[in-house]
């Protein structure tokens, strides 16, 4: 295998990470709440029955903001049934899931559940654009960050919550593009609404950040005519577009599963080229950033035959997705995608945190354990602080049916504040080692102090309630750095990280 080259120097860097980055997301879908992060009754759930193990395993994975309530299940939802005693909470239909709700846990269980994981927990609330409108979205901002002393801010303190929810970060709605969502609206619909819900949220508190519903997925027939259309209404008004994008390894072949960042990054810098058109056509000096707030592997072909016989039930065993070493590749070959253009992905949110296509599995009154896509995630958050380095690859490539000519290399780097560099590096090939090398040009880096590689002699293990620990990174030998020169050998199929200090 010819050796993978590229050339890492403080002077040529893409931006600064935004810790929003490595956000996740939890809807009221399946099992994700329910016996997900919360099950009164279990083992070490507390007080609030949220429980313990998964409390720390979210820790330990070092999610920031995470969205809420949905996801399709938002363009139903009535906050109000979420609030006050729980007795008297209405139990609804959620047509999106062909699911009951019970509204055992909603918006106040939501924000305790984000103080108890720690300050780096933000809460980024969805408002529902689909079947409601102006007036909903201003009465729940009022009940959610007004202090005291209107009727719902008053009512939120009679809730037992004395101080305001402080959430700045709003979803004017979801996938609202897709045919599939309660209240979908074309683009000149969902733009008017969405600029006159912002208009009058920003009347409230203009200091808030809103996020304006991009397309569903770059396949989309109306993508990029959506965001110029959306755009032309909202541009001065949001903040933010959001892309969507999921992975499916059961609708295409190995190789081309394994270049799925291609597609994302691809749909990244189109959607930028689309934003800056609509900025320049306004003569606009400002700025739409991108809040890739749905992004994961899903075996998306396995969900509408699970979700159309459903009658209605609470909690089902949905979108359970056990993931393998291959999708754990190429999970972390999407993260490095967003790491790429960190200079203007600024929000984005794993879909999602806990057992519904989640790095975290729980059972129901027994254990909780990480997929074998939490270790490039959990990775990724705790190194992948700082600066982003450019890297352009020198790589040997591959051909793949979808995405045609791809790089077996896929790699990016960030620089710490004190100095140290994390190399991420994914080898795409099922069958061969990669040789890289690295000119580590201006940078004061003399010794590699640890390098992990996620692989696995089989591409399909994976952990599971009975071998939750089959699956975890290993160490790598051999990897050095002289005379300014890193060099490394990246397994087949692997995830690397390298860390240099």
């Amino acid at each position: 295998m010819r050796t993978a080259r590229f050339t890492l120097d403080p002077a040529f860097t893409v931006a600064r990470v935004n810790p929003r980055l490595f956000g996740s997301f939890v809807e009221h879908l399946g099992r994700c709440v329910y016996t997900g992060i919360f099950e009164p009754g279990h083992p070490t759930a507390d007080e609030a029955g949220l429980r313990q193990d998964v409390l720390d395993l979210i820790r330990e994975l070092g999610v920031t903001t995470i969205r809420y309530p949905g996801g399709n299940f938002v363009s139903g939802y009535k906050w109000e049934d979420s609030v006050g005693p729980v007795e008297s909470r209405p139990r609804r239909l959620d047509l999106a899931w062909r699911s009951t709700e019970t509204n055992r846990f909603g918006l106040s269980e939501y924000i305790a559940f984000l103080k108890k994981l720690g300050p780096q927990a933000e809460p980024m609330m969805a408002i529902n654009l689909g079947t409601r409108g102006v007036a909903e979205a201003l009465e729940l901002q009022e009940y959610a960050n007004h202090p005291s002393g209107t009727a719902l801010s008053d009512l939120r303190v009679a809730h037992g919550d004395k101080d305001p929810f402080g959430i700045r970060l709003w979803c004017l709605g979801n996938e609202m593009d897709g045919p599939w969502q309660t209240g979908h609206k074309t683009a000149e619909e969902y733009g008017r609404l969405a600029a006159e819900t912002a208009r009058a949220m920003r009347q409230i508190d203009n200091g808030i950040e809103l996020v304006a519903c991009g397309s569903s997925t770059q396949s989309m027939p109306t993508f990029a005519e959506w965001e110029a259309k959306v755009l032309a209404e909202t541009y001065d008004l949001v903040d933010y577009i959001s892309l969507h994008a999921y992975y499916d390894p059961s609708a295409t072949d190995a190789d081309s599963f394994l270049a799925s960042a291609v597609d994302m990054e691809s749909f990244i810098e189109n959607v930028v080229a689309t934003c800056d058109h609509v900025g320049a056509r306004l003569k606009s000096k400002k700025k739409i950033n991108l809040s890739f707030d749905e992004w994961n592997v899903w075996y998306m072909s396995r969900t509408h035959d699970q979700v159309s016989v459903l009658d209605w039930p609470e909690a089902p065993r949905l979108l359970e997705d056990n993931y393998t070493v291959t999708d754990a590749v190429v999970l972390g070959s999407l993260l490095i995608a967003l790491l790429r253009h960190a200079d203007r992905v600024t929000v984005a949110c794993l879909a999602q945190l806990v057992n519904v296509i989640a790095p975290i599995t729980t059972e129901p009154g027994g254990p909780a354990w990480r997929q074998t896509t939490f270790f490039p995630f959990a990775q990724a958050s705790k190194h992948g602080r700082g600066e982003v380095l450019d890297v352009r690859v020198d790589s040997p490539v591959y051909e793949t049916e979808k995405y045609g000519e791809a790089d077996l290399l896929h790699a990016t780097a960030v620089r710490a504040d004190d100095g140290t560099v994390t190399v991420f590096a994914v080898n795409r090939s099922r069958t061969e080692a990669l040789p890289l090398e690295v000119a580590l040009n201006g940078l004061d880096l003399t010794r590699v102090t640890e390098h992990s590689a996620l692989s696995d002699a089989d591409p399909d293990a994976r952990n599971t309630l009975a071998e939750p620990d089959r699956v975890a990174p290993h160490p790598v030998d051999g990897t050095r750095v002289e005379d300014g020169r890193l060099t490394a050998v990246l397994e087949p199929l692997s995830w690397n990280v390298i860390r240099l200090a």
